[in-house]
């Protein structure tokens, strides 16, 4: 009998090292260097990258630059010594960050843009939302807005930027006026909230309906920089439906003002597949192998990777989101992560 327990024992040990080979021994550490922590996707890409980052056999650690170049690029130089297996990174200011990329894969660190595009130098991998293809999303949901409102494409828009710093941003507006540039009687008017301070875009939705009262357009590109706006659509006696309003990033704020009647229109940028791709080609990464370019499926969204100057780029369609489809739970801002597990690409 002792005999057969033995052997029982021995199968059941046997069988439990052949199933979980994930947890047998971590791949290495990655560490995420975040921006800030000052709103939901940043606060969501953390969590994010965890999650999907451990499924693929990685230990993950993150740091929070509180929008401060210096310290992003000291947690640069410290997380470098440490000689992680991978470096994630969303540059404070893009430009400001290209030594420390350079430095780490001098070290044979590899570097993953998330987020915010660096092209300037190469990096191992970058996955970014299709940022110009949001702007063509934002540019097409005004020309309907408009439309409707005016009886043709005419108007007045208040466009509100992030920081200038941020790639992202810049080419949201790229792609906003590039298609915009198709109606001659639409006025916009370009404005930056500095280092995406919700204050800022308050002072600047604020000054700007003293300076033009007929504004019927408010396009922020962050959900949160809407909310600093209908506080001061409010504060000037606006109710919802007075002045139409876009945002575009996705977060929950972003969905609740779409429920409240405040926000016509919120363009997602897919946080959940952005991390998940990420983890997607991490082995690639941290194995210094090709990563082909071509399509992708990343959690059921159509995705390419191109071979660009700055190394393997993967963009990720975003979706307009408004009050038909506001409840659908693929939107991130919806706090539903998906219950699908990443796989490794081979």
């Amino acid at each position: 009998m002792k005999r057969v327990l033995l052997s029982v024992f021995g199968i059941l040990a046997l069988a439990v090292a052949t199933l979980t080979p994930a947890f047998a021994q971590s791949k290495g550490t990655v560490y995420y260097l975040v921006p800030t922590l000052l709103d939901e996707f940043q606060t969501g890409s953390v969590t994010a990258l965890e999650l999907f980052l451990k499924q693929v056999g990685y230990d993950f650690k993150s740091l929070n630059a509180d929008n401060k170049t210096d310290a992003q690029q000291s947690q640069m130089n410290d997380v470098i010594a440490l000689k992680p297996a991978a470096i994630v990174l969303a540059a404070v200011d893009f430009n400001a960050l290209k030594p420390s990329v350079e430095a780490a894969r001098a070290a044979s660190i590899p570097v993953v843009e998330f987020d915010r595009q660096i092209t300037a130098t190469p990096s191992d991998f970058t996955s970014v939302a299709g940022t110009v293809e949001i702007g063509h999303i934002a540019a097409d949901q005004a020309e309907a807005l408009l439309k409707a409102k005016n009886g043709s494409v005419k108007g007045k828009v208040l466009q509100v930027l992030g920081d200038p710093g941020d790639p992202y941003t810049l080419d949201i507006q790229k792609g906003f006026e590039e298609k915009m540039k198709a109606f001659p009687d639409v006025k916009i008017i370009s404005l930056p909230a500095m280092q995406w301070e919700a204050s800022n875009a308050g002072t600047i939705v604020a000054d700007q309906m003293l300076a033009n009262p007929d504004i019927d357009l408010i396009f922020s590109h962050a959900a949160h920089l809407s909310v600093a706006a209908v506080a001061s659509l409010e504060a000037a006696g606006k109710k919802p439906g007075d002045v139409m309003l876009m945002s575009s990033n996705g977060a929950p704020v972003g969905l609740d003002l779409i429920r409240k009647g405040w926000l016509n229109v919120e363009v997602e940028q897919p946080l959940y597949a952005q991390a998940a791709a990420v983890a997607m080609f991490m082995d690639k990464v941290a194995n210094k192998q090709e990563i082909k370019p071509g399509d992708y499926d990343v959690l059921g969204l159509k995705s390419i990777v191109t071979k660009e100057a700055w190394g393997p780029n993967i963009k990720i369609p975003g979706a307009a989101i408004t009050k038909d489809n506001v409840d659908n739970p693929a939107f991130w801002g919806n706090q539903k992560p998906p219950t699908e597990t990443v796989k490794p690409v081979e």
